[in-house]
């Protein structure tokens, strides 16, 4: 059971205090943020995108952070990627931008990695768990919005590789399907 509590509390954050959230088709927020590596990042005019919320902390995110760096290197020239924590770091210190930079440098991650600290980017997508995916199109609308893949736990069980399927439709120009299976995770730690 307890790996349903923060499930569970992803899904009453989301009633209690995120906006709705972003629906298929829907476009890309606007963001410009500070990341790990000391620079601003914001999306580009063009081209597929996949934004990402994470977490330094969330069991969920450090079961899945070396498959989203995976994912990132698969993709590299072809889907942009941006991993963004919104965490409130007053009530949550390990949140911190300090802390994501050793997160980061420890994954080697390969995408820039931000920090929303006044949570307005994260509300504007209504993400609600880390890890919580959002792909884009080149054109910037929404096109896949739910899990990595069928094994948050253990990579070694993964048989269906969702956020995979539909990167790789996206790229051939193929349909994306549009009943896509939510993503399961910690809540965001609102202010």
């Amino acid at each position: 059971m307890r790996p349903l509590l923060p499930l569970l509390l992803c899904a009453s954050t989301l009633i209690a205090q995120a906006p709705p959230a972003l629906k298929l088709g829907d476009p890309c927020p606007a963001f410009n943020l500070p990341g790990t590596d000391g620079r601003t990042h914001g999306p580009a005019a063009s081209g597929p995108m996949l934004v990402v919320f994470l977490s330094t902390e969330c069991p969920y995110v450090m079961a899945t952070q070396a498959r989203i760096q995976t994912y990132a290197a698969r993709y590299a020239g072809r889907v942009a990627v941006f991993g963004i924590n919104a965490n409130d770091v007053d009530a949550h210190a390990k949140e911190s931008l300090a802390d994501m930079q050793a997160q980061a440098k420890g994954q080697g991650f390969t995408f820039a990695y931000l920090k929303d600290a006044p949570q307005t980017v994260t509300r504007a997508f209504g993400a609600v768990c880390t890890p919580d995916f959002f792909l884009f199109d080149g054109t910037r609308k929404l096109v896949y919005r739910g899990r990595m893949d069928d094994s948050w736990r253990d990579p070694a069980k993964v048989t269906v590789r969702d956020l995979e399927s539909a990167t790789e439709a996206l790229l051939a120009g193929r349909p994306i399907p549009r009943d896509q299976i939510p993503s399961r995770g910690c809540s965001i730690k609102w202010k």
